[in-house]
């Protein structure tokens, strides 16, 4: 597929005004766009000058295997020239990949279906009932877990990105332990900073390397108006060469139209991001 997202676009650059900023493409989550696995994302994500869209499998993530499904989804993404950025299962914050058996299933099939569409990251949510947080049997099973589909994310050239209340330091036991390189964080710096983090020094601290994709987000305020620093945010990822998607998600006050919030949430990125 030629709208494929990829997450290396080359090393952070400098612009006009001698600021060095990370080399990265701008997204959207489909479900916080109101179009959760809709191919109406797309035309959505068009109007907002996004670069693309983070498609969520929906409840039965199998089914994308059908060649049928997925041609929707790229037919979308071609016609409004926004990009498939790449993959999520939210699913598994309602069907937990610590415990359910049929989790394991939908995280192949995930794989298979990012390979069909030349897709290098998928999202794996680890939240509600599949929170890992002081859990430390449910982190020993998706350990064991990982293990077992990892051979198939590398010979996929697939990424599986943990997004999740952990700290840096618990996300890199979770990946060492897993000893794959096809294993990394899924960086949400609004998550981060509700449990207490350092997100600028959490970020420098997993690299590039570890990092795989961020989610630029706020609880309840606009990009730029809340708690997060994205100045600071934006000056660490330049400082470890991130190159990837950001992906707006949230970041809509309580009341407020989303589709007017989401206007002044890709223009405060765009503007902050360059290009």
């Amino acid at each position: 597929m030629l709208l494929a997202g990829m997450v290396g676009f080359g090393t952070s650059r400098a612009r006009a005004d001698g600021i060095w900023r990370p080399n990265v493409r701008l997204g959207a989550c489909d479900w916080s766009l109101g179009k959760r696995s809709d191919p109406g994302s797309f035309a959505i994500a068009r109007t907002l000058g996004l670069d693309g869209v983070q498609l969520d499998l929906g409840e039965n993530p199998s089914s994308f295997l059908d060649a049928g499904k997925r041609r929707a989804f790229e037919d979308a993404a071609r016609q409004h020239g926004v990009a498939i950025a790449s993959l999520a299962l939210g699913i598994l914050n309602q069907v937990p990949y610590k415990s359910e058996a049929i989790t394991e299933t939908w995280v192949r099939d995930s794989i298979d279906v990012a390979g069909a569409m030349s897709l290098e990251v998928i999202l794996l949510a680890f939240f509600n009932h599949n929170d890992l947080k002081n859990d430390a049997e449910g982190q020993r099973e998706v350990v064991r877990r990982l293990k077992r589909v990892a051979p198939r994310a590398e010979d996929a050239g697939v990424i599986l990105g943990i997004e999740s209340w952990l700290s840096a330091d618990e996300h890199r036991e979770i990946i060492d332990a897993v000893g794959s390189p096809n294993v990394r964080v899924y960086y949400d710096v609004a998550n981060s900073n509700q449990m207490g983090y350092d997100v600028y020094s959490e970020i420098r601290e997993l690299g590039s390397e570890l990092i795989c994709e961020v989610h630029a987000k706020e609880n309840g305020a606009l990009l730029g108006k809340g708690v997060i620093d994205f100045e600071r945010v934006k000056d660490a990822l330049a400082e470890i060469d991130y190159s990837g998607w950001v992906q707006i998600e949230g970041a809509v006050p309580q009341g407020a139209d989303l589709m007017e919030s989401y206007h002044w949430n890709s223009r405060f990125m765009r503007d902050l991001f360059g290009g």
